[in-house]
């Protein structure tokens, strides 16, 4: 991903996936952005999905596209997605990792025997 000049990266990092709104991750740290261009006052954004079948793709691609034209010196936005690259977990900033992250790292499960052993779910309150 290339690098963003900061009024984009501040712009667009108040766009969120709907999943993602609750954990705060913006598609900024979702590393949905692959690249801005502006030509004339008109601004290009490429942009990644996470899965081809989001629901919410639409609603995403409008709001990237209204968040570059509320910034001074765009006139007008346009938002492809581009499917030649795809998207991985690689792309997630460090932020957005750590929100995501639902066991702990396992550096810092040195037995994890026992770290299993303690998080197993138990039988009480279960009837058959």
């Amino acid at each position: 991903m290339s690098t963003l000049p900061g009024r984009f990266l501040d712009a667009l990092g108040q766009v969120y996936d709907p999943c993602c709104r609750e954990k705060g991750i913006s598609v900024v740290d979702m590393g949905l952005i692959h690249s801005v261009t502006v030509d004339a006052r008109h601004a290009r954004v490429q942009l990644l999905l996470t899965s081809g079948w989001c629901p919410f793709a639409a609603r995403v691609l409008d709001e990237v596209r209204e968040r570059m034209e509320g910034l001074p010196g765009i006139d007008s936005a346009e938002v492809e997605v581009i499917w030649t690259e795809p998207w991985t977990t690689d792309r997630l900033s460090a932020s957005a990792r750590s929100k995501l992250r639902f066991l702990p790292d396992p550096a810092d499960v040195p037995d994890r025997a026992a770290y299993l052993a303690a998080h197993q779910p138990t039988d009480k309150g279960v009837r058959s």
